[in-house]
């Protein structure tokens, strides 16, 4: 009589638990995991649903990471400087790769969304018109539709581009100048921008057409449009600090070409600090007399970008040539923030 009653027990428990597993999987599954696909199949193999509880999470926490990013990349700009005591421009070779650590941890964000795409069903256009809409749950045509649509864009903004120069192309070039490389990061990180910001709005249009709004709370609302405020005026603030870089070596240049003694590597700190010539030079030369903001006794128009050249944006420089640690780069971040 107990053998019967504990087999009754068990098939009543494993009954039990396999109705529970099908609730979770079929039903609660759907808004707390997202899981409407393949129900045995493993986690890698899961079909997720765009509505659920899952994604709408990881909306919210990409949609941070987009934006961390958004606010990385300006930096970059930042790396070009002039030290005023030697009359040369470098590049932050270790602010660079500073930097480079913060974008790799946002790039692994934006492979791990990429991934989540490929994974994640989506509506039938034609169900929609009989009804509200029927997911579709095959890879293939998941995987097919993805990458017809928004693979490219993704696949654009998650390139690790400044890494690439940073790491690899500035150091096997042969005359890898301060110049060369601010226009190459330059022109990546403005490239790369307009990718990632047709990342954002999509996915702020989805939490919102999912949700109703992006923050839950009325200050966390307030704070987000704060922030988007904030992240234009320090993109604007890092391309008139690097506009105001330009327009400096643009007058050097200038100046430079008028003179037979001088060379443009002069104006370059990595070349300048191994040229005996170039301190002979920088006793007579007038380049950066006449290229004085503050003066500019030859007329060249420094505009806006005058503001820029006064003792506060100097960086010093020892008697080794090195850069010695200055607040610059901390006063040139929030700079950048404010200046708008």
């Amino acid at each position: 009589m107990n053998l019967a009653y504990m087999r009754m027990t068990m098939k009543a428990a494993v009954g039990q638990v396999e109705r529970w597993r099908n609730l979770v999987v079929e039903g609660c599954a759907s808004k707390a995991w997202s899981l409407v696909y393949e129900r045995d199949a493993p986690w890698w193999e899961q079909i997720l649903d765009p509505n659920g509880e899952l994604c709408l999470k990881w909306n919210h926490i990409f949609l941070v990471t987009s934006l961390v990013g958004l606010f990385i990349d300006p930096l970059f700009l930042l790396l070009p400087q002039i030290m005023t005591a030697a009359s040369c421009m470098y590049v932050d070779i270790p602010l660079g790769f500073t930097l480079i650590f913060f974008r790799v941890i946002v790039d692994f964000f934006s492979v791990l969304q990429i991934l989540m795409k490929f994974r994640t069903a989506f509506v039938s256009r034609t169900s929609r018109v009989f009804g509200k809409g029927e997911l579709v749950l095959h890879p293939r045509l998941i995987a097919i539709r993805y990458l017809k649509t928004d693979f490219a864009i993704d696949l654009a903004a998650t390139l690790p581009l400044p890494q690439i120069i940073i790491w690899f192309i500035m150091p096997l070039k042969k005359s890898p100048t301060a110049a060369h490389a601010n226009h190459a990061i330059t022109l990546v990180i403005m490239l790369q921008y307009v990718p990632k910001l047709l990342v954002i709005f999509p996915l702020n249009w989805k939490i919102i057409k999912n949700t109703g709004v992006v923050a839950k709370t009325a200050w966390s609302g307030a704070a987000y449009n704060l922030l988007l405020y904030m992240l234009a005026s320090h993109v604007l603030g890092a391309v008139w600090y690097l506009m105001s870089i330009e327009r400096e070596l643009s007058c050097w240049k200038m100046e430079c070409k008028k003179e037979e003694k001088c060379n443009p590597l002069f104006l370059d700190c990595s070349y300048a600090a191994a040229m005996e010539k170039r301190e002979e030079w920088a006793a007579s030369t007038q380049v950066f007399k006449n290229c004085n903001a503050r003066t500019t006794p030859n007329g060249f128009q420094f505009g806006m970008f005058a503001a820029a050249y006064n003792d506060q944006f100097a960086v010093r420089m020892d008697k080794e040539w090195r850069p010695q640690h200055t607040p610059l780069r901390h006063y040139l971040v929030l700079l950048s923030v404010l200046w708008a």
